[in-house]
């Protein structure tokens, strides 16, 4: 293996699986495989990058820096040559938050300074211009993302942002005085910043052709952090050298039954819901019945059941007013807890009883689902819309995936994503 990725949630590593997979700058991608937690045991021969799923983005800094250092450990093991923290497009975290420990425990493992940060996914309308993200033509705090139920995003300034969960200045390599210029002024203004000693610097980008000056930049660079766009140029690199062969790896379709479980109160997620609905089956589930202890598993999973071969969809998606009523009533925390642990439960129903095909929308809902199923990696296959690839179990029964954030998917998703998984475009 020669290029590890730690995410810090399940829809972000297939995100940044799905880059690595696909290639960029005229280059294939790496064989890749997405791991569901740190492995137990060595990677598969032919797999060239792996990417480890962490469920960490909203626990408690210290048990993300825990279990990221241990996916270090384990890749180093495996005999990578650089790694990629991945965190949300959108920086998904509080003043509190785990991007700025992470990625500084990490460069102090690996000895590092002047490490790119860059979340930016053009393809997805992430950019960053001076050190501000925008979500389109929407400075970050402004796009919706300020309502976010557990990560609020209240300041575009992901400078000033990161440098609230750090011990270090954080740097800035901006497009006009290094990006633009090419890769060797950027990789002179992170060798600065390395001077001075900023372990992290936000790294500008507002096009697809900007990853790749970054990719360039980094060439032999130990680590790197940021959305998944930072690894477009990454595997050209490998390729270029002479270390990798790329080339696609083991998905097969599936066929199936199947089902929809969207737990997302992204605006892109209740739109996608609501093109659904027009012409399948969908079933709103009741928070406040929820945290009563009135809704069940079983329920859920009778009603994918009764719908079967319709693309039947369940979701506790809702509007910010909502949300915020209920998590005043019950607590963020406890409402967040108990929504996942009834999604978790539904999809081990479901699978148990012959689902074969299943799309989940958010990312703590799929790190919950797919903890609970127990699988242990995941191959990956076509790309259904931008950061969000088709999956399928390496072992046991055949099961096709789709774990979508909750930003990204175009209208008709969900229908889509069913599609792909049986190898219908």
């Amino acid at each position: 293996m020669l290029l590890g990725v730690i995410a810090d949630d399940f829809t972000g590593a297939s995100d940044i699986a799905n880059t690595i997979a696909k290639g960029g700058g005229g280059s294939p991608g790496l064989a890749c495989v997405q791991f569901l937690g740190v492995p137990d045991r060595p990677a598969p021969a032919a797999c060239e990058a792996g990417v480890v799923a962490l469920k960490s983005r909203s626990i408690p800094a210290g048990e993300a820096v825990a279990q990221s250092l241990a996916a270090l450990d384990w890749l180093l093991a495996q005999g990578c040559r650089q790694i990629v923290f991945k965190y949300c497009s959108t920086f998904d975290s509080t003043p509190e938050g785990n991007i700025g420990p992470v990625g500084e425990a990490l460069a102090d493992r690996l000895g590092v300074k002047g490490v790119v940060a860059c979340p930016a996914f053009p393809g997805a309308g992430r950019t960053i211009y001076q050190g501000h993200l925008f979500v389109g033509d929407r400075l970050l705090n402004q796009s919706g993302l300020e309502n976010h139920p557990l990560n609020p995003m209240t300041d575009a300034d992901i400078r000033r942002w990161l440098r609230r969960q750090t011990k270090a200045e954080v740097g800035l390599a901006s497009w006009p005085a290094a990006v633009a210029k090419g890769a060797a002024a950027l990789r002179a203004a992170l060798d600065a910043a390395a001077a001075r000693g900023e372990t992290l610097v936000i790294v500008d980008a507002i096009s697809d052709s900007d990853l790749m000056t970054i990719g360039d930049a980094v060439d032999g660079a130990p680590l790197l952090t940021g959305g998944s766009g930072i690894a477009l140029g990454l595997a050209r690199n490998f390729i270029r050298a002479g270390l990798a062969k790329g080339g696609a790896g083991a998905f097969h379709p599936v066929t199936g039954p199947e089902a929809i479980l969207a737990g997302s109160c992204s605006r892109a997620t209740l739109g996608q819901i609501a093109e659904h609905a027009r012409s399948h089956p969908v079933h709103n589930i009741d928070v406040a019945a929820v945290m009563a202890g009135q809704v069940t598993a079983a329920t859920l999973a009778g009603f994918i059941r009764a719908n079967q071969g319709r693309a039947p969809l369940i979701y506790s998606s809702q509007g910010p007013d909502q949300v915020a009523a209920v998590q005043a009533r019950h607590g963020r925390e406890a409402v967040a807890q108990a929504l996942d642990a009834l999604f978790a439960a539904t999809a081990r129903d479901l699978v148990a009883g012959g689902i074969r095909r299943l799309v989940v929308a958010g990312g703590e809902t799929s790190g919950a689902v797919v903890s609970a199923l127990g699988l242990d990696a995941l191959a990956i296959g076509p790309e259904i819309d931008p950061g969000v690839p088709a999956l399928a179990s390496t072992a046991g029964p055949p099961l096709a995936l789709a774990l979508k954030s909750g930003n990204f998917g175009a209208p008709d998703f969900f229908a889509k994503a069913l599609a792909v998984m049986e190898g219908r475009t």
